[in-house]
């Protein structure tokens, strides 16, 4: 998959800008603050609707404008180029495929895969276990619709049982038997979302410990799915949220179901997070990120596109250069650098590199 090229309308500190990429690698280049990460953040938002940065839409419009519009051409395989855009306003977003609107955005996340590394992806390891489930379900997402269906019917449940958990602390003479109906609703939807994450974790496990030993030369290293539903069936399921009813109730939410999953990165069965160094736990993501990439090749039949961004400065050139070696010509890459020169460090050939200056390419060149 190559993401030919890229059209941004009022995007972040891009006013107007038209580029047109590399097939294999393009090195963006330039100071802090010059807009390199708001490049590659668009390449992300045309795939996924939303930003990596964890902030809201009304951010990534250009200040004082009241629309920002995202469009690219995607080539996949011999088929003529596919052109996609996203809308951005205030009060909501659009997207379109070959100018026509779609209106499930889950019929469109799935269409352009891309998989993200980014400084802040430590926080997938260190952070909170609705962290690691987001990560996973983006994960999941980019390959089945299903997934990101279900996902979706199971949050509205969910809500909807908490808040009638809610009315019946206030009204114990309310029947229980809607919440029952929501109970096993949610429960239908659970398993499938917890079969579809141990799916994908088993997969992850196929590749991660390769990995992760080539680029530290360790072994022993694992991701662990923890999940209430767990070798349990329907029937046992239901059981159990029976036995946590008065628990419901006295907090008046849901604490039981596959919102509560967790993910534990466990080197020589020591938890990483607890028990790893900085460099082990950065690696651990990485290793994460490269399964991940092989798994939607396995998936799809083509790699996804693939974002480096400020990769240089977080690792030392020696783990740099193992990443390289896994890495495949058939792979489109987008690397962020603040230094051109370390880029020849690692005797890249066949890119393309862009130097950024205020959300202007001032400057094209081709090895």
């Amino acid at each position: 998959m190559q993401l030919q090229s890229l059209k941004l309308l009022h995007f972040r500190n891009y006013d107007h800008l038209e580029i047109f990429f590399h097939p294999k690698i393009n090195i963006i280049y330039g100071k802090n603050g010059s807009g390199k990460t708001n490049l590659v953040e668009a390449i992300y938002v045309l795939s996924l609707t939303r930003s990596f940065r964890n902030v809201s839409d009304r951010i990534l419009i250009e200040s004082g404008s009241n629309l920002s519009k995202i469009e690219g051409n995607v080539l996949q395989g011999d088929f003529l180029p596919t052109n996609y855009s996203i809308y951005l306003e205030k009060d909501g977003k659009k997207v379109k495929i070959n100018k026509n609107k779609v209106i499930r955005l889950s019929d469109y996340i799935t269409k352009i895969p891309v998989i993200l590394f980014s400084p802040d992806d430590l926080k997938f390891l260190k952070d909170t276990p609705s962290t690691r489930r987001k990560y996973l379900n983006i994960s999941i997402s980019q390959y089945s619709i299903d997934y990101l269906r279900d996902l979706s019917n199971y949050n509205k449940l969910l809500k909807q049982r908490n808040a009638y958990l809610k009315k019946l602390i206030v009204n114990s003479n309310q029947s229980f038997d809607y919440l029952n109906i929501l109970t096993d609703k949610l429960v239908n939807y659970g398993l499938k979302i917890y079969k579809k994450r141990k799916e994908f974790i088993d997969r992850i496990n196929n590749y991660v410990g390769k990995f992760f030993k080539s680029i530290t030369g360790l072994d022993r290293f694992v991701i662990e799915y923890k999940s209430v539903y767990e070798k349990m069936d329907k029937k046992e399921l239901l059981t159990s949220y029976q036995h946590i009813l008065k628990k419901d109730l006295m907090f008046g939410k849901t604490s039981m179901g596959i919102h509560t999953d967790d993910l534990i990165f466990k080197l020589d069965l020591a938890d990483l997070k607890d028990f790893g160094s900085e460099g082990q736990q950065k690696n651990a993501v990485i290793a994460y990120k490269l399964s991940e990439l092989t798994i939607l090749k396995d998936i799809l039949g083509y790699f996804p596109i693939l974002i480096l961004d400020d990769l240089f400065s977080e690792l030392d050139k020696e783990k740099i250069e193992n990443i390289f070696k896994i890495l495949r010509d058939d792979i489109q890459t987008f690397i962020t650098t603040t230094d051109l020169e370390i880029i020849d460090k690692f005797q890249l050939r066949g890119y393309k590199s862009f130097e950024i200056v205020e959300g202007k390419v001032v400057k094209e060149s081709e090895l």
